[in-house]
């Protein structure tokens, strides 16, 4: 995409322009580059692809799973021809260097894949019964109407965590991308269209905020699935409480760790706190702003942690040489640097004064190189309990393994974790007492497959994990029981006499 795309909702299978208002999406690289205009989607407009959406469940629902599945074969061929073109796109409009948006679009595809094959696996299971004669079997259904809401940081990949659980199961969506990153949606949703998937399943709709609440407020819809903050995502609980059919599953950002034992490798610890702390510039929701390391090894690992972020290379996005690309827009620079100052403020001992990049290509977007400090863990520290987003990093020292648990734990949120360790019992120890939903060994506390869950705990996520995990939030569990006998007879022992007999 070389012009400006001129965007577009996609409701009942029509695309449709907007005569209200409009906004634009502009590259992070270079903040004059204007990628395309796409509409703030009104109340009504949203109202419209709900309706759309629920009109298109009930033959939806009532197609073949098999069928449903091998649309999604379709998309996959589909996106193997485009992964380059959608890499491309996404790297000019997020800002993530080149070779880590391909990654994404095959994450995206490995989704894809995934739903394609469960097509054929069972939906649910036969049972025993008390009664001989009876048979009992436990079966999934859709809910109807999902609300897709996903953010800027994984455009491609996590709503096809999303979409794809809810498409395959028989449920309808609207799709709301990120405004951040309208263009990558929009092509998404072109892909579902040629893939053949019936007008009104998927609908699209663009807009900030207001957008959103209408989707969420609208009595039509039966589940929200959201990837953000936890600001919003509260709110969508919140709004969402008034509905008596209503499920929602939020993952809410985090303040992952990674924990650097005394006896870690000390070249595998920095080369896992480099890539949890900046691949992606720090904006992956399980992106690590702490690191947490054992006070005899502390001054070998920072010394070869700042050595090592000083040569990252930091620049444009669509050169697959560079290491990370820019921030996502200016309001993130301006957040980043206020906790850069804040960590000052609150004693931290500045070790990489990393900041704002003007020289050269940099002056052109928003660029940050990684901030490293060191900071004693004290429970009212705000910059090592709140989520910042962005290169901004504490290395944390602790004295034995039980107060690094202590120190992980310490934050409202429980999304993601890493233990760099030789001892087997230690991993032991951290995985059962850590607050997480997904931890590594010896790994970054990146890296999530789309066949494992993806959530976390406390403030991170409310019980409905995605990817895999989704299957239980985007259908419920039915009870099914047959008689085959000519009687009726009661499991408990329930007497069948309705002449008022002795039980």
């Amino acid at each position: 995409m070389s012009a400006t795309l001129t965007g577009k909702n996609l409701i009942a299978g029509r695309w449709q322009s907007s005569n209200g208002e409009r906004f634009e999406s502009r590259s992070p690289a270079r903040e004059s580059e204007v990628l395309g205009v796409f509409p703030s989607s009104s109340v009504e407009e949203a109202r419209q692809a709900v309706a759309a959406a629920r009109e298109a469940y009930p033959a939806w629902r009532r197609t073949s799973r098999i069928y449903r599945a091998e649309l999604f074969d379709n998309l996959a061929q589909i996106v193997k021809r485009e992964a380059d073109n959608l890499a491309r796109l996404m790297a000019r409009e997020c800002g993530k260097v080149v070779s880590e948006c391909r990654a994404e679009v095959i994450e995206g595809l490995h989704m894809i894949q995934y739903v394609f094959g469960t097509g054929r696996m069972p939906i649910g299971e036969v049972l025993a019964s008390e009664i001989a004669e009876k048979d009992a079997f436990m079966r999934r259904k859709p809910w109807g109407v999902v609300a897709v809401i996903t953010p800027w940081n994984f455009p491609f990949a996590v709503p096809l965590w999303m979409l794809g659980p809810s498409l395959l199961e028989g449920n309808t969506v609207v799709f709301k991308p990120s405004e951040d990153t309208p263009a990558i949606g929009q092509r998404l949703a072109e892909l579902f269209v040629e893939a053949g998937f019936p007008a009104g399943v998927l609908n699209l709709v663009h807009g900030a905020a207001e957008t959103g609440e209408a989707l969420v407020r609208d009595p039509g819809v039966n589940i929200v699935l959201f990837t953000g903050s936890y600001e919003v995502g509260h709110r969508i609980q919140q709004l969402s409480a008034e509905h008596y059919d209503r499920i929602v599953a939020c993952e809410m950002g985090s303040k992952s760790a990674v924990i650097v034992c005394a006896d870690a490798r000390l070249d595998l610890a920095v080369n896992c706190a480099l890539i949890s702390a900046f691949k992606t510039s720090g904006q992956r929701c399980v992106s690590a702003g702490r690191i947490l390391v054992a006070e005899s090894l502390f001054d070998k690992f920072a010394d070869k942690l700042i050595s090592a972020a000083r040569r990252l290379r930091i620049g444009d996005p669509l050169n697959s040489g560079n290491f990370t690309g820019p921030v996502i827009h200016r309001a993130a620079v301006e957040k980043i640097e206020r906790y850069n100052a804040l960590a000052r403020a609150e004693g931290g001992q500045v070790l990489l004064d990393g900041g704002r990049m003007t020289d050269g290509e940099h002056a052109a977007g928003c660029y940050l190189s990684p901030f490293i400090y060191r900071m004693e863990h004290r429970p009212e520290v705000r910059v090592l309990r709140e989520e910042v987003f962005g290169p901004h990093l504490a290395l944390v020292p602790f004295k034995t393994n039980e107060d690094a648990v202590r120190i992980y734990n310490d934050t409202p949120y429980g999304l993601s974790m890493a233990v760099v360790t030789e001892d087997y019992r230690a991993m032991r120890m951290f995985r059962e007492e850590c607050e997480y939903g997904m931890g590594y060994v010896n790994l970054p506390c990146i890296g999530a497959e789309v066949h494992l869950p993806f959530g976390g705990v406390k403030k991170s996520g409310n019980g409905h994990p995605s990817a895999a995990g989704l299957i239980e939030t985007v259908t419920h569990k039915t009870a099914w029981t047959v008689n085959h006998s000519t009687e009726v007879k009661m499991a408990q022992g329930l007497t069948t006499d309705i002449e008022g007999g002795p039980a």
